[in-house]
Formats: structure tokens, C-alpha cells, sequence
């Protein structure tokens, strides 16, 4: 339960706060600003491909296995950044690989500007991939080991929507470029780099986090970075030295696995639909009847910002555990329509998929928020880390998978096995999803209670 007294006094009688219950500073707005413009960033890398890939098809003539390849490289990389770059920061700490990185993406999509095979391409995205997975881990525990558990869910589940305005601002720009030349694709590729450099340059000199510090035993550099940040009359009651070596497995001890399992399956369950689905987008609409140009686009462009945004009102007002059952049954029930409907319900299939796109965006800020309030902090980015790759392995999977299986055995049988996906998701939610709201952060990743 939620401490009411948020305020102590030490024993020289001065009036101090936890670090869950500070007030929302200048310094926390400028983390989440750095961890926000992250996610901005690879929203767009991962909706740009689409429209690069309308172009490289004929350019390159690619076979349904190099579309598939392409457009899931980066996922791939994403798969092994969060998973290595997330359990190295476990030691070496956070703000390292803060910054490391923003280097490795923005060195990545440059180089995807000089691809002349899609060999080179998958590999310099793969590269990009490595990036943004280890940004995943850290940014999200960054962000959730600062700030107070009164603003944690909003902007750890606003992540999502700044992500969905990257995607948005791809798929805007895709259109306007699309058809200016051939070679438009390398600008847009590494466009990419633009946001990237800018993030990279506002990061340096981030310090580390306070928490990752006092589970190191380094607590007079967590109190100075408290004091200078947060404010001086700030405390760390609630995170203590750790005195073993964690190590990766300590994910799968037997009081932290059903955790780990949780936000792993639930993750991968929600974004192998999304990303197999909008990866393809205009493929996917045109094989469902759906194609009307780039109207249709817009409209699900909006709809995917408007989505983003409800969530951030469905994470503060809801449950976290019961926002994410409801939003899978949702998810079901409209993309079970859109795989049985026939594309003369051109009606009732449009609404299905607003809903459908509506609803993905909303629950999708819950990847945020879950993952970083569920681990300690001594494996809290190895938490989120391998949460994020198993998702990314997932998505790589579906995403290479989509288009051989549309071309092979259709696009209904297709999209039910994506509700099939759906289904699972829905039920280990049921069956471990925990309550993590209004908990301070020690609270949330240590109390082990889940719903059985």
C-alpha cells in the first residue's frame, strides 16, 4: 500500500522527502526529454522502412524473404541490443550506455545511406537495431529509478506516445518522399540521424542513477547526485547495497521468474501485431479491401496518436492490471473480425481496424511502464533488457513471416494466427499480471505479489 507519510525527519530535525515522493523538478522533465526523444527516434527508424521499401523492391528486386529480412533487421538488432546492452549496464551502470547508444545509432544511420546490396542494408540496421535495444533497457530504468511514483506511470506510459509520433512523422514524410526519386530511400533511411546526433549531444554528461549507485555500495556519490538534482533535502531510505554479485539469472530465481515470464510474454504478445501489421501497412490494406489512398493513411496515423495519448488517461485512471486484461479482449475480438469479414464490409471492416488501432496504441504504454516496475534494481535494466528482446525477437519473427505468409497462405488464415497471438497474451495477463500502481519503486519490484 501507498506510505502516506511521505515526509520524515532525520535526527538533526530537518524536514526531508523520499526520492518516490519528490516533486516533479526541471530534472525530471529533462531525463524524460532524453529518454522521450529516444523513442521518438526509433518510432520513426521503424515506420520510415515501409515506404524505403516500396522503392528498394523493384530497385533491388527483392524476393518476399529480403522484404521480410529488411523490414525485421532492426528488430533483430533490438533483440540483441536490449539483451546484452541491458544486462552490461546492470554493471558498468546506467548513463554509459545512455550515451553509447545514441553513437552506435547514429553512426548506423548514416551508414545505411551508402547500402548497395541488401545484405549491407540488413547488416547496418541490425547495427541500428544493437542501438536502440540498449537504449530500451536503460532509457526506461533511467527514467523510472528518478522519478516520484506520483508521475512514474505517465511518463514511463508516455513513451508510447512519443514513439507514435515518430512513426507518424515517418509514414508523413514517407508519402511526401516516396515518389520525389528513386534513391529516396537512402535520405530516408538516414534521415534517422538527424534526431539521433541531436539526442546524443544533449546526453553527455547525464549523470548516473542514484539508485544503480547505492546497489553498488557507492552511496555518497548517489547522495550527491540527489542533493544537486532532486533536491537537497531528498532521501534514498528505501534502496540498500547489494552484497551478492546478481547476475543474469537472478531473473529466473524462483521468487522473481513469474515477473519475468509476465512482462516477457505479455510484451511479445502485444507488439508481434503491431509491428507485423503497421511494418506492411499498405500491403496489409490494400489485401483487406481497405486501400483509399493516402486518406486512410492519415486516419490511422490520427488514430494511432489519439490512441497513444488515452493511454496515458487509461494508465492514470485504471488499474495497470486491468487496462492491459481489457485491452487484450478488445484486441481480440476486432482483429478476429478483420480476419473473418469479407472485404465487402468495407464499413464495418474500416471500424474494426480504427478500433483495433485505437486500442494497440493506448495499451502499448503499458511496455513502458511494467517491465521497469518489476525488477529490483540490481537486475532492473536486465529485466526490462530481456523483456524488450524477446518482444523484438517476436516482432523480427513476425515481421520476416508476414509477407511469406500472406503470399502463401493468405491474408485471413494470417491475420488469425496474429489474434492466436493475441489470445495467449490475454490469458498469462489473467493469470500474472500484478498491481503495480501507486507503489513506490521498491514496493512495486520487490512486494513479489502477482495474481495467480
Amino acid at each position: 500500500m501507498e506510505n502516506k507519510n511521505v515526509a520524515i525527519t532525520d535526527n538533526a530535525g530537518s524536514h526531508t522527502i523520499k526520492l518516490d515522493d519528490a516533486p516533479l523538478n526541471k530534472f525530471h522533465i529533462k531525463i524524460a526529454g532524453l529518454t522521450f526523444g529516444a523513442h521518438f527516434t526509433d518510432g520513426y527508424i521503424l515506420g520510415i522502412i515501409a515506404f524505403a521499401l516500396s522503392l528498394l523492391t523493384p530497385q533491388m528486386d527483392l524476393t518476399p524473404f529480403w522484404i521480410g529480412l529488411i523490414g525485421s533487421s532492426a528488430l533483430i538488432g533490438l533483440f540483441l541490443g536490449s539483451l546484452v546492452l541491458g544486462w552490461v549496464s546492470d554493471y558498468v551502470g546506467r548513463q554509459k550506455i545512455f550515451v553509447f547508444s545514441f553513437i552506435v545509432i547514429t553512426a548506423a544511420s548514416i551508414l545505411q545511406f551508402f547500402a548497395d546490396s541488401p545484405t549491407e542494408l540488413v547488416l547496418y540496421r541490425i547495427l541500428l537495431g544493437i542501438g536502440l535495444g540498449g537504449d530500451y533497457s536503460v532509457g526506461h530504468t533511467m527514467l523510472a529509478e528518478f522519478s516520484p511514483r506520483k508521475h512514474r506511470g505517465v511518463l514511463l506510459g508516455s513513451f508510447s506516445v512519443v514513439w507514435t509520433f515518430g512513426y507518424v512523422v515517418a509514414n508523413l514524410i514517407g508519402i511526401l518522399a516516396v515518389d520525389s526519386a528513386p534513391d529516396a530511400w537512402r535520405w530516408m533511411l538516414a534521415s534517422s540521424a538527424i534526431p539521433a546526433v541531436i539526442i546524443l549531444v544533449l546526453r553527455m554528461g547525464t549523470p548516473e542513477s542514484p539508485r544503480w549507485l547505492i546497489s553498488k555500495g557507492r552511496v555518497k556519490e548517489a547522495r550527491e547526485i540527489v542533493k544537486k538534482h532532486v533536491g537537497p533535502n531528498i532521501v534514498l531510505d528505501d534502496e540498500k547495497p547489494v552484497q551478492t554479485n546478481s547476475s543474469f539469472s537472478t531473473l529466473f530465481r524462483k521468487d522473481i521468474r513469474k515477473r519475468t515470464a509476465f512482462n516477457c510474454i505479455f510484451f511479445v504478445c502485444l507488439v508481434i501485431p503491431y509491428f507485423a501489421i503497421y511494418t506492411f501497412l499498405p500491403s496489409i490494406l490494400d489485401a483487406i479491401g481497405l486501400s483509399e489512398g493516402y486518406g486512410t493513411d492519415f486516419l490511422l496515423n490520427g488514430l494511432l496518436i489519439i490512441g497513444a495519448l488515452l493511454g496515458i488517461w487509461f494508465t492514470v485512471k485504471f488499474t495497470r492490471r486491468g487496462f492491459l486484461i481489457s485491452s487484450f479482449m478488445v484486441l481480440i475480438v476486432t482483429l478476429t473480425l478483420l480476419s473473418v469479414l469479407p472485404s465487402s464490409a468495407t464499413v464495418l471492416m474500416i471500424l474494426s481496424f480504427a478500433i483495433f488501432t485505437l486500442i494497440m496504441s493506448a495499451v502499448s504504454n503499458l511496455v513502458g511502464v511494467f517491465p521497469a516496475e518489476s525488477f529490483p534494481t540490481e537486475i532492473r535494466s536486465s529485466g526490462v533488457g530481456l523483456a524488450t528482446a524477446i518482444s523484438r525477437l517476436g516482432s523480427a519473427i513476425g515481421t520476416f513471416l508476414l509477407p511469406i505468409g500472406i503470399a502463401s497462405i493468405g491474408i485471413q488464415f494470417t491475420m488469425l494466427c496474429l489474434t492466436g497471438v493475441l489470445i495467449i497474451g490475454a490469458i498469462v495477463s489473467m493469470a500474472w499480471a500484478p498491481e503495480t500502481k501507486s507503489l513506490s519503486l521498491s514496493e512495486a519490484s520487490n512486494s513479489g505479489k502477482t495474481h495467480s
